[in-house]
């Protein structure tokens, strides 16, 4: 071969040097190389972000140093492996920072050999899979919860079915209030999921239940902005349909010129609890003669409990650990709930003497 030739190979082989390292070193993930003793002997940019060493500190080391003391063995078999040739799949295991914090890998170990083919070392290729491994967790936690909260919801609509069927000798009738009840679950139970089960702002809760009903413009809200949680949202959600329901029929927002007037509170209680306050009061024109009897046979909200009234005086509050009152005259229906905030809202982090609250 020819001087000019062999500079040329040279050239060449220089070149491909050159380009393997600039990849190596523009690589996003960890490029580690050590040698058959398991000490650090190349150590890639990505390595310095990923694991905290510089270049300098690692080069050198014991690749041990980023291996947790209870997964040492790990790198015991993975040398054992490289030495004798074998494959090792990709696995995923979890390393040190040089702060301490672990993060979690996906590796990909393979050997490297000299010129005459021997096998002097491993190079390692690390990915964070953190982001990766946490969106799995939140959804193990977020399928617990669905779990939780389906199973909670065939409790309630067995419950709705019942005491359903006991007040209803029409089938017409039962029917149709269990349609609507279920479908008011639903409501609730949509917001919820599109929230992922993190939440509902109060607003949105009684708008959403309030919507079948019609009637925008005579009804108003006024309340500081909460984020209910979950079984609020459901036991909440289950008394503003049968509020609506009611109120279609036989109260304000059956009657011309009749309002309802939702508004809530925070307060300081007296052994300094932050208590939430909320009334419904709907107002109208005196019922014509006969509508009352007809509402107290038809609803319960009068002389006669119906599932309603059970909602209201008994589910919701005590669900919510709080307390309820009802109270209905000519024209006239009140429904106020009192209850421990954290009850009702999500609790905020960080809020450690309970002063703080959503909105």
């Amino acid at each position: 071969m020819s001087m000019a030739s062999s500079r040329g190979t040279f050239r060449q082989n220089a070149n491909a040097d050159a380009r393997l390292a600039a990849i190596v070193d523009s690589s996003y993930d960890a490029i580690i190389g050590k040698d058959l003793d398991s000490i650090i002997t190349d150590w890639n940019r990505a390595a310095e972000r990923m694991f905290g060493y510089s270049a300098e500190e690692a080069i050198g080391q014991p690749i041990l140093m980023l291996i947790p003391e209870h997964m040492q063995n790990e790198e015991v078999e993975i040398i054992a492996k490289i030495r004798a040739g074998e494959r090792i799949p990709s696995f995923e295991t979890a390393r040190r920072r040089k702060d301490g914090s672990l993060i979690a890998v996906s590796l990909t170990i393979s050997p490297i050999k000299n010129s005459a083919g021997e096998i002097v070392g491993a190079s390692k290729i690390a990915r964070d899979i953190s982001a990766a491994k946490e969106s799995e967790r939140r959804i193990r936690l977020l399928m617990r919860e669905v779990n939780h909260r389906v199973k909670n919801q065939f409790a309630v609509i067995l419950s709705m079915v019942r005491e359903t069927s006991k007040r209803s000798t029409d089938p017409g009738e039962f029917e149709e209030l269990i349609r609507a009840r279920i479908m008011a679950l639903s409501r609730s139970h949509d917001l919820l999921v599109t929230s992922e089960w993190a939440g509902a702002s109060l607003f949105d809760l009684v708008q959403e239940h309030l919507k079948p009903f019609g009637h925008e413009e005579r009804i108003s809200l006024s309340g500081p902005l909460l984020t209910l949680q979950s079984n609020a949202v459901q036991n909440l959600g289950m008394a503003f349909h049968e509020l609506g329901t009611n109120s279609s029929k036989y109260g304000a927002l059956a009657a011309e010129g009749g309002r309802v007037e939702i508004t809530w509170k925070v307060e300081a209680g007296p052994d300094a609890q932050r208590r939430f306050h909320l009334l419904w009061h709907e107002t109208s024109s005196a019922p014509a003669v006969g509508s009352e009897q007809k509402m107290t046979e038809r609803k319960g909200f009068g002389e006669r409990k119906g599932f309603g009234t059970v909602v209201l005086q008994r589910v919701a509050p005590q669900s919510l650990s709080g307390s309820s009152s009802l109270e209905r005259s000519p024209g006239s229906v009140k429904w106020a709930l009192d209850a421990p905030l954290e009850a009702i809202v999500v609790p905020q982090l960080g809020a450690e003497d309970g002063s703080d609250f959503n909105g």
